[in-house]
């Protein structure tokens, strides 16, 4: 059984990968260039899921770190839709880890990512209604 230490992840599994030691600095920590990349790839997921296309990063907004990632930790992203607009979208995202040989999951950071749905020609097109 899995043991959250910070409270439960809102949102919906989108993305779980591995950190390898070619993502850590000599210390064994995970550049945080990493996590948000992954979040970034979750957010894309979710996003091109919702828009039913092609979508871009607009933003990201205010992103901290309160724990750090180890080799051997599984990173678990997690992604909420919060808000659609006419051509973006807002998604909560929680970037979490399952320590090494471990059932404790600690959250590591999160962040607001804007998103923008984008047509054949990469032009800000409208998202569609959900279905």
């Amino acid at each position: 059984m899995v043991h959250y230490a910070d409270g439960r992840p809102i949102g919906d599994l989108t993305l779980r990968t591995l950190a390898m030691p070619s993502d850590a600095n000599a210390a064994g920590d995970i550049f945080g260039g990493w996590v948000m990349a992954q979040m970034d790839l979750a957010c894309g997921i979710r996003a091109a899921e919702r828009a039913k296309g092609r979508v871009v990063t607009a933003a990201v907004k205010e992103m901290s770190f309160a724990k750090a990632m180890k080799i051997g930790d599984t990173l678990c992203i997690y992604t909420h839709v919060e808000r659609v607009g006419r051509t973006s979208m807002t998604l909560k995202v929680e970037a979490w880890a399952q320590r090494y040989l471990s059932d404790l999951m600690e959250k590591v950071t999160h962040a607001d990512f804007v998103m923008v749905a984008l047509d054949s020609e990469g032009k800000p097109k409208a998202v569609p209604a959900e279905s």
